[in-house]
C-alpha cells in the first residue's frame, strides 16, 4: 500500500509542499474583502460599544462619587443638627433649671412674707388682747381696789373721780414695783 501511494504522487507530478498560486490568490483576495468588512463595519461597532459601556462606566463612577459626596455632606449637616439639638437641648435644660431656682426663691420669699404677714397680725392681735386686758383688769382692779379701799378706810368711795385717782395711783406704785424688780 505504500508503494501504491508513492507510484500515485509521482505520476502528476504535483508536489503537496508547494502551494497552487490560484488558491492563494483567491485566498487572499477573500481574506481582504474579510478584512476590510471586519475594519470598515465589525470594529467600528465594537470601539462605539465599547466608547457607550465606558460612558457608563464613567458616568456610574461620577454618580457614585456624587451620591457619596451628597452623603457624606448629609453626614456633616446631620452631626452638625444633632451638635445644634444637644446644645439647645442643654440651654433649655438650664434655662429651667434656673426658672426652677427663680420660682422656688420666689416662693420662699412670698413664704416669708406671709409668715411676716402672719406673725405681724398675730402680734396685733396679742398686743390688743394684752390692752382689753389691761384695761378690763384695770377697771375690776380699780373696782376691787376701790370696794377694799372703802371698808379699809371705813367711808364709802363711791365718788368716781376719786376712785379713778386712788386707782390710778395704786396701779403706777404697782408698776414702778415691778420695774424696780426686774431690774
Amino acid at each position: 500500500m505504500n508503494q501504491l501511494i508513492i507510484s500515485a504522487a509521482t505520476e502528476g507530478e504535483v508536489n503537496p509542499l508547494v502551494p497552487n498560486i490560484w488558491e492563494m490568490g483567491v485566498v487572499l483576495v477573500g481574506f481582504a474583502i474579510l478584512m476590510f468588512i471586519v475594519v470598515k463595519f465589525v470594529v467600528p461597532m465594537f470601539e462605539k460599544t465599547f466608547a457607550e459601556r465606558a460612558e457608563a462606566i464613567e458616568g456610574g463612577i461620577a454618580k457614585a462619587e456624587k451620591a457619596q459626596a451628597e452623603a457624606s455632606a448629609a453626614l456633616e449637616e446631620y452631626k452638625q443638627q444633632l451638635t445644634d439639638a444637644r446644645t439647645e437641648a442643654n440651654r433649655i435644660r438650664e434655662e429651667a433649671r434656673a426658672e426652677g431656682v427663680q420660682i422656688l426663691a420666689d416662693l420662699k420669699e412670698k413664704a416669708a412674707a406671709e409668715s411676716a404677714r402672719i406673725t405681724a397680725q398675730a402680734h396685733a392681735q396679742i398686743e390688743s388682747e394684752r390692752q382689753a386686758a389691761v384695761v378690763s383688769l384695770r377697771a375690776e382692779v380699780g373696782t376691787l381696789a376701790t370696794t377694799l379701799a372703802g371698808r379699809i378706810v371705813g367711808e364709802s368711795l363711791n365718788d368716781d373721780e376719786r376712785a379713778a385717782r386712788v386707782v390710778d395711783r395704786f396701779l403706777a406704785d404697782l408698776e414702778t414695783q415691778n420695774a424696780g424688780a426686774a431690774k
